[in-house]
């Protein structure tokens, strides 16, 4: 997180993270929209739950469409985006869909504060120094949202976050869920 932390800072300041500005949406990162043509590889993590610190293995989601969300407590457009993302995995759960947030905190301790404030309830993850956010999935700002594929391909990433979005969202979504399984 020692490395990540300078990096994304300097990256909010020019995204936005802090002000109501909106950062761009972006699907041009490496694992991102060409994935689609099944060039990628499927993506491979371990984290733990927040907050009993069970093991949680990406690879167990294979036949299910995970929306992965990147985020931080400090982090302002985190707060109007996970109820977002947690309306769309009850809209979606009987189909298919899971949906995961992934805190990048180095101190765990705010996350319950935050999660009490925001009053979210959808599955926590924890990468506490980072090195999924940063060596995996090389996360440039924050939040950055992950749809990845019933294959563990990801398929869409989108940087910031606006309400606009929402219908964008729900159709990249749509179409991975209509996917045969693998």
């Amino acid at each position: 997180m020692r490395l990540l932390l300078p990096v994304l800072l300097g990256a909010l300041s020019l995204t936005g993270c802090a002000r109501s500005k909106m950062p761009p949406l972006t699907t041009d990162k490496p694992g991102g929209a060409e994935a689609s043509a099944g060039r990628a590889e499927p993506l491979s993590f371990q984290v733990k739950h927040y907050p009993g610190g069970e093991p949680y293995d990406l690879t167990s989601d294979r036949g299910s469409v995970v929306l992965l969300d990147v985020w931080a407590t400090w982090c302002e457009p985190c707060r109007d985006a996970l109820p977002f993302y947690e309306n769309l995995g009850r809209e979606y759960a009987s189909r298919g869909l899971k949906v995961y947030a992934l805190n990048v905190d180095e101190d765990p301790r705010a996350v319950a504060p935050f999660l009490k404030e925001v009053k979210v309830s959808l599955p926590i993850l924890l990468d506490q120094n980072a090195q999924v956010a940063e060596r995996t999935l090389k996360v440039r700002g924050m939040p950055t949202m992950y749809l990845i594929d019933k294959r563990g391909v990801v398929r869409f990433v989108h940087e910031g976050f606006g309400e606009d979005f929402l219908t964008k969202y729900q159709s990249e979504i749509e179409a991975l869920l209509a996917e045969p399984a693998p």
